[in-house]
């Protein structure tokens, strides 16, 4: 796991290859995406975090966490406003809303406003671009 700090993440291209899988970093750092129902977070139910894989952000909470039928993980909201940066995204002839990691400027995914309430938003991100860190029981 990548452990974050407050400062902005940048690395050159090379950086980022020799630190993420093949896939993660087609995904992560050119913006691809992975094939529906194939990731490995789109039917976990673990309770926890969801972070960045390239810089340990934490993004989402399991608890924003639903199923949304489409084929990639889904929640109704990032764990903090300012942790994700949105951006128009007009590829593949399509009007959509991208999701970007505030911290590195990972590609996670896109929301969209057909979500549940209480926000109405499906924030679909692909698995290859998240780390799971697991909720542990409090210490005394």
């Amino acid at each position: 796991m990548i452990f974050m700090t407050d400062d902005p993440v940048r690395r050159t291209d090379a950086e980022w290859r020799e630190l993420l899988s093949p896939e993660q970093y087609e995904i992560a750092r050119r913006g691809e995406t992975e094939r529906a129902f194939t990731g490995r977070y789109y039917k976990h139910t673990e309770q926890g975090s969801y972070r960045c894989v390239c810089c340990g952000a934490r993004l989402f909470r399991s608890g924003a966490k639903y199923d949304s039928g489409s084929g990639w993980p889904s929640f109704h909201e990032p764990a903090a406003a300012d942790r994700v940066a949105l951006r128009e995204d007009r590829s593949h002839g399509m009007m959509r809303v991208e999701v970007r990691c505030q911290r590195c400027g990972a590609h996670l995914g896109h929301v969209f406003d057909d979500g549940p309430a209480p926000t109405g938003n499906r924030y679909c991100i692909n698995s290859a671009s998240l780390d799971f860190e697991s909720e542990t029981e409090p210490s005394d």
